[in-house]
């Protein structure tokens, strides 16, 4: 089947059926998007003013983003798209299979008072984050450095792969919904299979905020951001109707978990509270054992750290885990 490529010029920032699609494609074409990194090349310009002062900053080029489109005041990820799909109707199934993503050379992992991640407003609101704090990181090879004697293994996957909502838009892109979008699913790697359902007629699929590595969570509200290039071969089918993104993935990579984890569990009649109190115990457990600061020990759990639902029937307390893959530490 014939290949397409959509470069990185054809984005738009929400969800809205009412969008002109960047590319029709006939059903079971393969298709690369070029994307970009969620913060739409703010973050590059910090680099390339000094504000960050590190060594990548010959990598980082911020006349590489196009200017961000005009949405109402809206300011959500950079998509690329969005693709219609012939043959795709309300009701059908899209398979997006994933043949591969490919992070760029750079990225970064960033926390800021009043955030969105899992416990910056209890933090900023007692002063132990005080700043924003964002770490930089050299992706060219395989794994990436933290700080000296913590490494971590690439594993790239696009943050946001989804359809358009038939509810007349525009719509933000944060939340993930019944079509997809910012699921954030660290397991759709290249080799996964994606199940959408279909509300619009095409489907109008749009990928983009890849993330080179992160944990289950993203605990601080950011994985390694980067640019990207994702090549997917989509498929319509008629006779297996879902409600709700599925996926099929391949078998997890075992070295990152190879030496075994360290892990805090929290118990709470609140699944949210239980997760809580597993990454407070997991920071303080990064800042005893391996003298990390703590935006250090956030933004290396949201990168690395993994929440599990431990047990939901041993009322009234549910419990949530954090595992800390023991590999990364040298």
């Amino acid at each position: 089947m014939p290949s397409h490529l959509l470069k990185s010029d054809h984005i738009h920032t929400v969800w809205d059926a009412a969008l002109e699609p960047a590319l029709r494609v006939e059903d079971g074409a393969t298709v690369t998007f070029q994307t970009l990194e969620a913060s739409y090349g703010s973050v590059a310009r910090q680099v390339q003013a000094g504000a960050a002062g590190d060594p990548l900053h010959a990598l980082v080029s911020a006349d590489a983003y196009p200017e961000r489109p005009s949405t109402g005041g809206q300011r959500g990820h950079p998509l690329t798209g969005p693709v219609y799909v012939e043959g795709a109707r309300s009701g059908d199934t899209l398979v997006v299979e994933l043949l591969e993503v490919q992070p760029g050379s750079w990225g970064w992992t960033g926390v800021r008072p009043g955030g969105i991640g899992l416990l910056d407003h209890e933090l900023s609101a007692s002063g132990a984050l005080g700043a924003p704090y964002t770490h930089f990181w050299d992706l060219r090879g395989d794994h990436t450095d933290f700080l000296p004697g913590i490494r971590l293994p690439l594993a790239p996957f696009p943050g946001v792969v989804g359809l358009a909502p038939a509810a007349p838009g525009p719509h933000p892109t944060s939340p993930p919904r019944r079509v997809g979008g910012n699921m954030d699913v660290r397991q759709l790697v290249a080799g996964s299979t994606l199940y959408l359902p279909v509300e619009v007629e095409g489907a109008l699929l749009s990928i983009g905020d890849v993330h080179a590595a992160q944990g289950d969570g993203e605990l601080c509200g950011t994985g390694i951001e980067t640019d990207g290039v994702v090549t997917v071969r989509l498929s319509v089918r008629h006779d297996w109707p879902i409600d709700s993104p599925q996926l099929q993935t391949p078998p997890e990579p075992t070295a990152l978990w190879a030496q075994g984890a360290f892990q805090v569990t929290g118990h709470a009649p609140d699944l949210m509270e239980a997760a809580r109190i597993a990454l407070r115990g997991m920071l303080r457990h990064l800042g005893r054992e391996y003298g990390l600061e703590l935006p250090q020990a956030y933004v290396l759990c949201s990168a690395c750290v993994d929440l599990r639902i431990s047990q939901v029937v041993d009322a009234p307390n549910w419990t949530v885990s954090a595992l800390l893959p023991l590999s990364i530490f040298s």
